[in-house]
């Protein structure tokens, strides 16, 4: 089973330049499209010694092998209150199919343990779909991906490391086989540096399981919720609550432990929220948790499957080169223009929106130059019908070298569609600026 798509929002960059050709005496200016390389992440590969325990029906003893894992995440330098993407994946594990049995395509259900340590200690729950290559009788299982989210708390170097994992069959029988990290922790995968914003909600949860069989009840934890409210325990199916849910009440010390049956098969995930509705200013969650299909198959009857696969936030422009208007030597002005349509696809599926940026060097000519602080725009955007995620128009205003928004979309429980953004150009030319050309660069980054 191959990794899931990730995408990350800041530590994987599409960079786009476009050349905007702005003439002081109408002289025309071409220009080329260039893509810099994307920003690669440091995860890293760790080897850690395991100890899986094959079903019992296996009848074989327990296998202490090694796991190769590796710890990914969407934004490596979030800001307290931040929502961040954990991806773990284990891209070799320690067991082997414990039969003689060939087990076909898509019956594998992962699910595990990613361990925070240095500035945020705890667990991250993960869990991955049912999609994996069939495995020959007694060969290795294949790689899987995993995914999960957890909210940042404090400030400094948090670290990421390999968990518990856990490899759930379904076919003919339900069955499963624990691995966990025989000296725990594991070694450190991936490191984040978290800045200091005050969060404006610290509420968390988590989970005891990160799955079950339909109508299993799972611990729900919480902590930081306001002492003595009633929290509100819901299953989640994307962006939509479920009809699964419970109510517990918060210490004194705004902590709660509480147990909700999840019985939908569609839930993705676990929300804890204070009030009468979910909020994302007095909720914690999603918190990935799979209900695991063990619908037996009547006599005569044959059970279809289907996958939907995650794929990726890509950016496409309409053009390189934008020509503006020309003014006149001796008045100057405004040199104006319409930045070249970009499209923004965003196919990810999951929680994590994405934002459009612009900065632009400053404007070079004859024995002179135009300082990139006179460039300024008016962004707009466009959201395409029936896409989950709206797109947002950056703020009018000057893009300079230190950039500016040009769309976004937030964050959100399922976020996605195809977008559109352009903006209204304006180059202040100061007045008596040599004659000729002068051509600056503006670079669009989506993350």
């Amino acid at each position: 089973m191959g990794p899931t798509p990730q995408s990350s929002r800041r530590s994987r960059r599409r960079h786009w330049t476009a050349l905007l050709g702005a003439t002081a005496l109408a002289v025309t200016a071409g220009g080329v499209l260039v893509a810099p390389a994307a920003a690669v992440a440091a995860a890293v590969d760790v080897d850690f010694p395991t100890h899986c325990v094959p079903p019992p029906i296996a009848g074989i003893p327990p296998i202490d092998g090694t796991t190769t894992g590796k710890i990914t995440v969407d934004d490596a330098t979030p800001q307290v209150g931040d929502t961040v993407t954990v991806t773990y994946t284990v891209v070799k594990p320690a067991a082997s199919n414990p039969t003689d049995l060939a087990l076909p395509a898509d019956i594998m259900t992962p699910t595990g343990m990613v361990t925070l340590g240095g500035a945020q200690t705890g667990g991250v729950t993960v869990a991955g779909p049912k999609k994996n290559d069939p495995v020959p009788g007694k060969g290795p299982f294949p790689s899987f991906s995993m995914t999960g989210t957890f909210t940042v708390t404090a400030p400094g170097a948090i670290t990421l490391s390999p968990g518990d994992y856990n490899i759930h069959t379904s076919y003919i029988l339900e069955l499963d086989t624990p691995c966990t990290v025989t000296a725990p922790p594991a070694p450190v995968s991936e490191t984040i540096t978290a800045g200091d914003n005050p969060p404006a909600n610290t509420r968390a949860i988590s989970l005891g399981s990160a799955s079950g069989a339909p109508g299993a009840a799972v611990t729900v934890t919480g902590s930081d919720f306001t002492p003595g409210a009633t929290v509100t325990l819901a299953g989640r199916s994307g962006s939509a609550q479920t009809a699964d849910t419970a109510t517990v009440t918060a210490n004194a010390q705004g902590g709660f432990s509480g147990s909700l049956a999840v019985a939908d098969r569609t839930t993705t995930g676990v929300v804890a929220y204070e009030g009468g509705a979910w909020s994302a200013d007095k909720g914690a969650g999603p918190v990935a948790y799979v209900v695991l299909d063990d619908t037996p198959v009547p006599d005569g009857s044959q059970k279809l499957t289907t996958t939907v696969k995650a794929g990726t936030l890509s950016m496409a422009q309409a053009g390189d080169a934008v020509q503006l208007s020309a003014v006149d030597f001796g008045t100057g002005g405004a040199s104006t223009g319409t930045l070249k349509t970009v499209t923004v696809k965003d196919f990810r599926g999951g929680p994590a929106g994405w934002s459009l940026t612009g900065k632009v060097t400053d404007f070079t000519g004859p024995g002179a130059k135009i300082d990139a602080g006179k460039l300024s725009w008016t962004p707009a955007c466009a959201t395409d019908a029936g896409s989950p995620s709206t797109c947002r128009a950056g703020s009018a205003g000057v893009v300079g070298t230190a950039g500016a928004t040009l769309a976004s979309a937030p964050d959100a429980t399922l976020t996605g569609g195809e977008f559109t953004a352009d903006a209204r150009l304006s180059l202040d030319v100061p007045a008596f600026t040599p004659p000729g050309t002068y051509a600056g660069v503006l670079t669009l980054t989506l993350t």
